[in-house]
């Protein structure tokens, strides 16, 4: 028998043709979506289009158990990708195939389909999961909050982890539809419309469709007791609150603040365009947190949040995020100012409205009211660091910015401004870059030192840098000594703590 000799390079090139020219390719999706802030959030490899989530929760014990159908598109050849959760998992199957699976670090789950997934060709994956949410912790806190007839998910940045499987963060958003089975007597609140509503055998099922892109963190789940309102909008959009039956002394004032979101949000349409979703609302359950969130056509409030009577101003706050923050969503986390800077300036739009101080005078005393060594003025909104996301420079100095460039541009224009954006990136993602373009290109000025003054340089702005107009809603200069706060700002100030993350559950 002869033997040829095989040369390396010749040996390579046999082996290149023993495997199918197509197999190179597939690769790991990556093991976070590439945010600056938080490098681990999300997954790369893919888009998710849909979640189907089928739940059953006990609130006796806080076990949750799931089957999560997730509907997406590979983006690249994929021999393996990424999930986020932190659930105990029993089985993944991807195309009607058991899928092997891993869990590593705090909430990554490591999936490998029994054949390679090509890009661009649709795939569904089954996850079957079950756990206690209450159980879990990362980095010391938690999204999920037991109360004492149930359970709540709500939380930024990350909160889906807790109780569903996903890519999450928001540069993959996607539609829902969200089953929950819970014992009678008690409710399960989430986020669109309640398609529908059955009991059997002691157990009854909530069925939620929420029908527009939605970011992860924007999820909401709520089982417990709860007093339901429902209307509907001069437009015919569904409304529906709701309230944990045992808020005690502050029902009243929850209540009183909650059903004026019908009459909020058409204001805000006013300002901002067409309400964007399905439905509307906000629910209250029984949590001993303070702080609110901007969950998706239903923003959650803490009953604290009311713990000084009636406070319209949080709604208008977690309401203009429906347009600010949930229809346009960051790009990266750094861009946090796109949602709470306008945020709050809805407020100040709100206390002008309300004759309770204009938008302007607000802002004079927060330029007056700091000194220029003030630790408030070294934040840069426009990219304040993870550790300081949610610091109140971000929302007041944030704010200012968005005054400076309505004296800078005028009234007719910073209000086409505020009321084109949301309809520019209508269910997408942006930057803060992007909306500068955008106010440059519809204003027709050159404003990249304005923001730059207020969104990112280091030191509080002279007062030569303070805008000078002579509209009725604005001063001439800075002024000299501090003025007296507004009426609106006890108010404004009492939602200080909407997003504070100590006042977070499971801190």
């Amino acid at each position: 028998m002869h033997r040829r000799l095989i040369v390396p390079s010749a040996l390579a090139a046999s082996l290149l043709l023993a495997i199918p020219a197509s197999a190179a390719s597939f690769t790991p999706g990556a093991p976070g979506i590439g945010d600056s802030y938080y490098p681990a959030s999300g997954n790369g490899g893919y888009d998710v289009s849909h979640y189907d989530l089928r739940l059953k929760y006990q609130p006796a014990t806080d076990l949750l158990e799931g089957t999560a159908t997730i509907l997406a598109t590979p983006t690249q050849d994929l021999s393996r990708f990424n999930l986020d959760l932190g659930l105990e998992v029993s089985e993944i199957r991807v195309n009607g195939r058991k899928a092997g699976f891993a869990a590593s670090g705090d909430h990554e789950l490591e999936v490998t389909p029994a054949t390679p997934l090509r890009r661009n060709t649709p795939i569904s994956v089954v996850v079957r999961y079950a756990g206690k949410p209450s159980e879990l912790r990362i980095d010391g806190w938690s999204a999920w909050a037991r109360t004492p007839d149930g359970g709540v998910a709500a939380q930024e940045p990350e909160s889906a982890v807790w109780w569903f499987p996903s890519n999450d963060h928001p540069l993959d958003k996607a539609t829902f539809d969200v089953s929950v089975l819970v014992p009678d007597g008690h409710q399960a609140i989430s986020n669109g419309v309640l398609r529908s509503q059955s009991s059997r055998l002691g157990w009854t099922r909530f069925n939620w469709r929420s029908n527009k892109p939605q970011a992860t963190y924007l999820a909401t789940l709520a089982v417990g007791r709860f007093d339901i309102t429902t209307g509907r909008t001069a437009n015919g959009l569904p409304v529906l609150n709701a309230y944990s039956k045992d808020l005690g002394d502050n029902a009243g004032a929850a209540r009183a603040s909650i059903e004026r979101t019908t009459e909020v949000a058409e204001w805000l349409e006013s300002v901002y365009g067409p309400y964007p979703f399905n439905s509307l609302g906000g629910y209250v359950p029984n949590v001993t947190s303070g702080f609110a969130l901007e969950t998706q056509t239903r923003p959650f409030y803490s009953p604290r949040q009311f713990a000084n009577g009636a406070n319209v101003s949080v709604v208008v706050h977690e309401l203009a995020h429906q347009w600010y923050g949930d229809s346009v969503s960051v790009r990266d986390w750094k861009d946090i100012w796109i949602n709470e800077g306008f945020a709050r300036y809805s407020q100040w739009l709100w206390s002008e409205k309300e004759g309770e101080g204009t938008a302007q005078e607000l802002a004079d005393y927060v330029y007056a009211s700091r000194t220029a060594e003030d630790p408030f003025w070294t934040v840069r909104p426009g990219d304040p660091g993870a550790e300081n996301q949610f610091h109140i420079a971000v929302y007041d100095r944030g704010a200012w910015a968005l005054q400076a460039l309505r004296n800078e541009i005028g009234d007719e224009r910073f209000f086409a401004v505020l009321k084109g954006w949301p309809q520019e990136f209508a269910y997408g993602n942006a930057g803060v870059s992007d909306f500068v373009r955008y106010a440059e290109r519809v204003s027709g000025k050159r404003l990249a030192a304005l923001f730059d003054t207020w969104l990112y340089q280091p030191s509080k702005p002279a007062a030569a840098a303070v805008p000078a107009t002579s509209g009725p809603a604005t001063r001439s200069t800075a002024p000299s000594t501090e003025p007296a706060p507004p009426k609106s700002w006890k108010k404004i100030a009492a939602t200080n703590t909407v997003h504070d993350h100590d006042a977070r559950p499971g801190r």
